[in-house]
């Protein structure tokens, strides 16, 4: 099978989403199981809305094995395969790469839990991996999580130009892979793709944004004994240090 050449000018995102069911364990302490299950829908909607509106983007495609995400996708428009699905965040991206190599697209890959991200947050990333000179050489540009551990956005050209390995702490680690593929990685640092929510400190934080997203409406209308409760939690785990990491 012949690969085409891959270009900075066609860029696939791919999105990888668990199923609503179980979602976001880590806020077990903050939300019940159907509130957890609301929100994870709800940044999900949130960031499939987005990249529907990002005109660098040609295609966005879901990796999902989960029917109410995939009816989701689909309604935005996006491609949906359940292809190593049900292999973690780096085995369903590392699948949706090695598609993307065989049709000549570059891959931007970002999760479903950034209720923060806006179109020309992609556009920045986009723009910034082109202006590194990926088009026609091997790229790679990263913008990490807030606290520099996690890899919440990344674009290369081709696709599978770096191995990538998700989990905490694995935004330096991505770093000296693309080095150890001769390529010197671009960092860009957006705020609206460095936001997410896995942990109850997250969830305070994006209380106080009071953002006019899905997921900013729905968080605000947990109500007062919520906010309450999540104070509580987070003054009692204060000593614990908690931290996020993709």
């Amino acid at each position: 099978m012949s690969i085409a050449p891959a270009s900075a000018d066609r860029i696939c995102a791919v999105v990888p989403i668990k199923g609503v069911v179980g979602a976001k364990q880590r806020l077990a302490a903050a939300l019940d199981a159907d509130q957890r299950s609301a929100l994870a829908m709800a940044m999900a909607e949130d960031v499939l809305e987005v990249l529907a509106a990002v005109p660098e983007l040609f295609r966005v495609l879901v990796v999902t094995a989960d029917a109410t995400v995939a009816a989701l996708a689909s309604k935005y428009g996006a491609e949906v395969t359940d292809a190593q699905a049900s292999e973690g965040h780096t085995g369903a991206v590392t699948g949706g790469a090695r598609r993307l190599v065989r049709e000549g697209f570059s891959m931007i890959t970002l999760p479903g839990d950034l209720p923060l991200l806006a179109p020309a947050d992609v556009s920045r990333v986009i723009a910034a991996h082109r202006a590194a000179g990926a088009d026609g050489h091997p790229g790679f540009t990263i913008a990490p999580a807030r606290d520099f551990q996690g890899s919440n956005a990344i674009l290369m050209t081709p696709a599978d130009a770096v191995p990538l390995r998700f989990g905490s702490n694995s935004f330096y680690p991505h770093l000296d892979a693309a080095r150890a593929q001769g390529i010197e990685p671009t960092v860009v640092e957006v705020p609206g793709i460095g936001f997410d929510i896995d942990e109850p400190q997250d969830l305070a934080d994006f209380l106080i944004t009071t953002a006019q997203t899905r997921a900013g409406r729905l968080v605000a209308d947990f109500g007062p004994d919520f906010s309450a409760r999540l104070a509580a939690h987070l003054e009692r785990a204060a000593p614990a240090g908690m931290e996020a990491g993709r």
